[in-house]
């Protein structure tokens, strides 16, 4: 990590996958901010130098953040965060009134108080759809006026390297006092088929089956197709259909949050099984070597809630490149780290 690394605080922070992105990009990560066990024993795991506070963040202040990022309000770089999409996804029921849609007030309240240069939030593409139009806008809104210029683009991680289609709402702001307009990098890579994220990977050591209604769907399921298009020749509950069977010739599709054996998840290719989490892994840009910890089940939900960190990495390294080396102080960075 060079000395003068740009400096993040990393809000919802899950199991590090725009954590590590962050730091693939030259960054390092100050604090993460988290509260769910299992994503946070991961975290741990694979970022031992970055402290983690493992709380509900209502209860954070950013007083404490502050003391042990060793800041004033102001310094820090980046606020990122990453707010529970569940109640804005169309994976799900898209609910107005989830209790969880009001979460990015807490983010707003910390980037107040701290004044970063730069804001990054991210979330699910449902967003900007339908019912969800007015939260979009309430919290662009609410972004605004907290002192930044704020542009929201969607990005598709499938073209920075993610071999997945993963559709987000990236929204970027700039402190207005630094007078620079935000941008997003524009799209990097071609899109990589299954087949090629795969390749040479060992076969899994622990897999998750398809049972009851599931299994026999799963039976009936070409490479590339939903279950969905099997509603009217098989009958059953809409959740039954919620299997997808890869294609080795296709960019995967969005990795869900969940897997249960009964209902839902990614099929193998060819063989009888959902996907492991090795696979997962590649597909979702996360290297080899990162560990998850749990049930297969937990494992599946931490990859699925990810940002992935190719796709924070071509975030982070714009930001670097097109907004943090025109402020003045750090007008110097890519000079000193050429």
């Amino acid at each position: 990590m060079p000395e003068n690394a740009f400096k993040v605080v990393s809000t919802f922070a899950g199991c590090g996958g725009s954590s590590l992105g962050y730091k693939m990009a030259g960054g390092e990560v100050a604090l993460a901010i988290e509260w769910e066990a299992n994503a946070c024993d991961t975290y741990r795991l694979n970022h031992p130098d970055t402290p983690v506070f493992q709380r509900d963040i209502t209860t954070v202040t950013s007083a404490e953040i502050l003391d042990v990022i060793g800041m004033k309000p102001g310094e820090l770089d980046i606020l990122d965060g990453s707010p529970p999409c569940q109640g804005f996804s169309t994976a799900g029921k898209r609910r107005i009134s989830d209790p969880r849609n009001h979460l990015f007030k807490e983010y707003v309240r910390l980037l107040k108080e701290l004044q970063p240069k730069v804001l990054v939030m991210e979330n699910v593409a449902g967003l900007v759809r339908g019912q969800m139009k007015p939260v979009f806008v309430e919290i662009l809104t609410a972004l605004k006026e907290s002192g930044y210029q704020v542009r929201a683009r969607l990005m598709d991680a499938q073209y920075y390297g993610v071999p997945q289609r993963r559709k987000r709402v990236i929204f970027i702001g700039v402190r207005q006092d630094l007078d620079i307009s935000p941008s997003h990098p524009l799209p990097e890579t071609r899109p990589i088929l299954l087949k090629e994220a795969l390749a040479d990977l060992k076969p899994p050591l622990k897999v998750l089956y398809p049972k009851g209604t599931a299994a026999r769907l799963a039976e009936c399921l070409k490479p590339g197709e939903d279950g969905s298009r099997l509603r009217t020749r098989l009958g059953g509950k809409v959740r039954d259909y919620s299997l997808k069977r890869l294609s080795w010739y296709k960019v995967a599709p969005t990795i869900c949050k969940s897997v249960r054996p009964g209902q839902c998840g990614l099929l193998h290719p060819e063989e009888s099984r959902y996907m492991a989490t090795e696979e997962l892994k590649r597909i979702a840009s996360f290297p080899d070597n990162y560990q998850f910890t749990g049930s297969l089940e937990e494992q599946w939900a931490r990859i699925g809630n990810s940002v992935p960190p190719l796709l924070m990495n071509a975030i982070a390294g714009h930001i670097r490149d097109h907004i943090l080396t025109h402020v003045p102080e750090l007008r110097s960075y890519k000079k000193r780290n050429a």
